[in-house]
């Protein structure tokens, strides 16, 4: 079971048992009220009401708040996150005990995920900073005790805080070397086709330039001897050149198809790429063959490709991706979804304007619509060859 559990799941589960755990101390004062502070002011049920409300809250936004780690986190998750650290503090001084202290190493566990190092690190602080106040007031701790008690809970929660840092690391250090992996497999994929055809076409040209060249040779030869020779002698030398000139148009016929079929199959290089992408469904519908007479066209929607990816994991906040390629007309037609957040004013980043700067470089041409709530749709055309550039303006509408 543990061997399907990614290191996101893992780490959100174990946050879960811990607050599960933190709140048998509710059940303790359940069975025995006499539990509860007597200084606390209040009825011990308004007392409990009140510990439960900050204990309920701080289960449910930590449940949502670490569905999608490792994806890129919005200012919604970031408010979420201050308001998770209230929570715990708030379980502390209400139950007037240390287990705010526990709740807020569960949330160091997810600062890295969500903040970057230095405003996780400064939330951390002064989460722990803010119980100090708990310690002297209702553990009547003297103030250089608590302090201490407070660091000492802060040395646990740095080593959470450290611990997630560290795994955050390692899960981008394993994405990156999936995507450079499935990037090497498309890319030897199109290498392959490249290499096919080069060969394919370095066959016919010697077929045509020398097999082809003795052949015209001989049938020449053949039709001159036809002429100065006399009787079966003739007969047979007829017979020669007819199956010369056979010969030279098979010889003529298998270089052409051998030209034709050699162009790339596109969608043997592209379908790689889908391959194990992590927090992302990716639905390839690619046109089989899809064939491009051009390797460097072909590479360049592999590079588009793999960037139509990469948003949609590192930016877009999806959790599908559909993708559409074929062959319409003379230009090839690509069409990328996905269901991420959108956005309604939108900043072309690098990865978008190299996009459409490799496209445009070969007479395509990129269209990007987006809005909020609403995703991602990218509709990619490229002519199939130089002379095919005017035959796809218009093909997408």
């Amino acid at each position: 079971m543990l061997a399907r559990l990614n290191h996101t799941r893992l780490l959100r589960y174990t946050g879960l048992f811990t607050w599960g755990a933190v709140g048998l101390w509710l059940l303790s004062v359940w069975f025995d009220p006499t539990i509860l502070s007597p200084d606390t002011e209040g009825p011990p049920a308004l007392q409990i009401l009140r510990w439960l409300v900050v204990y309920l809250a701080f289960g449910l936004i930590y449940w949502w708040i670490s569905r999608q780690l490792g994806r890129t986190s919005g200012a919604l998750d970031k408010v979420l996150l201050l308001v998770l650290t209230g929570c715990a503090i708030g379980v502390g001084y209400f139950s007037r005990t240390g287990l705010g202290s526990i709740l807020l190493m569960v949330v160091a566990g997810l600062l890295p995920w969500l903040m970057p190092v230095r405003w996780g690190l400064a939330l951390l602080v002064g989460g722990n900073v803010a119980i100090i106040p708990l310690f002297v007031e209702a553990l009547d701790f003297p103030p250089m005790v608590a302090v201490l008690q407070s660091v000492t809970y802060m040395g646990f929660s740095s080593l959470v805080f450290v611990t997630a840092l560290v795994a955050r690391q390692q899960a981008e250090a394993r994405e990156e070397q999936r995507r450079l992996n499935a990037e090497l497999r498309a890319t030897r994929a199109l290498l392959g086709e490249s290499v096919r055809v080069n060969e394919r076409t370095r066959i016919s040209r010697e077929l045509h330039d020398l097999l082809g060249h003795h052949l015209t040779a001989l049938s020449l030869n053949l039709e001159v001897a036809g002429h100065l020779s006399e009787g079966r002698v003739k007969e047979h030398v007829q017979q020669a050149h007819t199956l010369a000139r056979l010969l030279l148009t098979d010889v003529r016929e298998a270089v052409s198809q051998l030209r034709e079929g050699g162009a790339i199959d596109l969608s043997a290089a592209l379908l790689p790429l889908a391959e194990n992408v992590p927090a992302l469904e990716i639905h390839m519908d690619i046109q089989a063959p899809l064939t491009l007479d051009d390797p460097e066209r072909a590479h360049v929607l592999l590079r588009c490709t793999q960037e139509i990816i990469t948003n949609a994991v590192r930016h877009a906040g999806a959790r599908n991706l559909w993708i559409n390629a074929g062959r319409r007309s003379d230009c090839i037609v690509m069409s990328a979804r996905d269901d991420g957040h959108g956005s309604d004013n939108l900043v072309a980043g690098n990865g978008l304007r190299g996009m459409r700067e490799r496209l445009q470089a070969h007479g395509g041409d990129l269209k990007i619509e987006t809005r909020l709530g609403a995703g991602f749709c990218l509709h990619l055309t490229l002519p199939a060859s130089a002379a095919a550039a005017a035959a796809c303006e218009g093909a997408i509408a």
